[in-house]
């Protein structure tokens, strides 16, 4: 379940009181602001969180954007600091924030079933539908935004452990094959991945829907059971954990329920991200995954932390990012996931990355004034 807006508040400061500001040189961000005002102008505008902060409330950045033209990291800055007013995401509860980082691997896949290529990756099957509020069977926990449609209404989907013994054999809904269970569970946790085919040929795929199970933490499961320690725990010990121990390994990746499917994305540049819950491709180092029952995609957010220095080269992480994607474990109003990049580089400095972290957000000045 997401915060309560009564649980944090928005602490108005200026961007002199922003730790790190000016050092940072936000000027990438100006083009995924671009893609996120043609998106928004041209197809929907985006969903607004319980914040409050609205498409509209945003477009006077977007449009402003457009016609920027930095020629310094200084000039990135004045931008920001001429058309935004900066907000301290502060829980009620004085913790902290915490960020994680998340990032596209690149899998290696065969178009058929054969030999070790037996793992697939899925697309979303014909029977599960959306539901909301609105048509939510009284038995199904208000965390499910998916369900199976039957003749007699809806109910849960078949989970991880299911679908992995064969529930979905034989519906064509295979896109591809991997020879690692690992490796389709761990693009499952990021949301995405590139197919690299025999041919060398790439390909993308994006998350489509889920089964509707909550997610959980499988690295939890095995600090509780003392397979590592809480202070080790990162996405590589867990693959190695779950390489080394193959008899466990099944019911281990079972205690997350959480299944994703996929759809095929066209891959025009593999220079940049994937597109990810905003629409717009993700840009390494810049994109944020927030919750989305909070905060609206698009919004900037200053994230700083003392202690994530390996993204920096050995300096405190402080970047200006933008909203453009969501996840199952992204949940609370200070709560950030760091797209790394696309490839085995980038998921090592991803899977080390659980950090306490200072969230503020940049609220376009016109709307700030209801916040004040």
């Amino acid at each position: 379940m997401s915060a309560d807006p009564s649980d944090f508040t928005l602490q108005p400061l200026s961007f002199a009181e922003l730790p790190g500001w000016s050092e940072d040189d936000p000027t990438s961000l100006l083009a995924p602001m671009g893609a996120c005002l043609r998106h928004v102008t041209e197809i929907k505008p985006y969903r607004t969180g319980s914040l409050g902060l609205s498409t509209a409330d945003l477009l006077p950045l977007l449009e402003a954007a457009g016609h920027a033209f930095p020629r310094s990291a200084q000039e990135a800055r004045r931008f920001f600091e001429a058309h935004c007013t900066p907000f301290r995401i502060a829980r009620r509860d004085g913790h902290a924030g915490f960020v994680t980082a998340f990032y596209e691997p690149e899998v290696a896949v065969s178009e058929r079933r054969e030999g070790e290529w037996r793992h697939p990756f899925y697309r979303r099957p014909h029977d599960l539908a959306d539901i909301d509020d609105s048509n939510r069977p009284s038995g199904l926990d208000s965390s499910y935004a998916f369900a199976l449609a039957g003749p007699d209404g809806f109910s849960a989907y078949a989970d991880r452990q299911a679908i992995d013994r064969g529930h979905l054999t034989g519906r064509g809904l295979e896109i591809a094959w991997a020879k690692s269970k690992i490796d389709v569970f761990f693009a499952h946790v990021q949301g995405a991945a590139r197919l690299r085919y025999a041919d060398g040929s790439v390909r993308r795929i994006t998350y489509a829907a889920k089964a509707g199970h909550p997610f959980s933490a499988i690295g939890r499961l095995l600090i509780d059971r003392g397979e590592i320690d809480a202070r080790d725990i990162s996405m590589q010990a867990i693959r190695a954990w779950l390489t080394a121990h193959p008899e466990q390994m099944d019911e281990v990746m079972w205690h997350n329920r959480s299944y994703i499917f996929f759809r095929e994305a066209a891959v025009d540049d593999l220079s940049a991200g994937p597109v990810a819950a905003a629409k717009v491709p993700l840009v390494a180092g810049r994109s944020l995954a927030v919750d989305r029952l909070i905060h609206t995609f698009g919004f900037p957010f200053f994230i700083r932390s003392e202690n994530l220095t390996h993204l920096d080269g050995g300096k405190p992480f402080a970047r200006l990012m933008l909203a453009l994607d969501t996840g199952t474990a992204i949940v609370g109003p200070a709560r950030g996931d760091i797209f790394t990049g696309s490839g085995d580089a980038a998921g090592e400095l991803a899977g080390t990355v659980r950090n306490a972290a200072d969230f503020y957000i940049l609220v376009p000045n016109a709307a700030a004034a209801r916040f004040r």
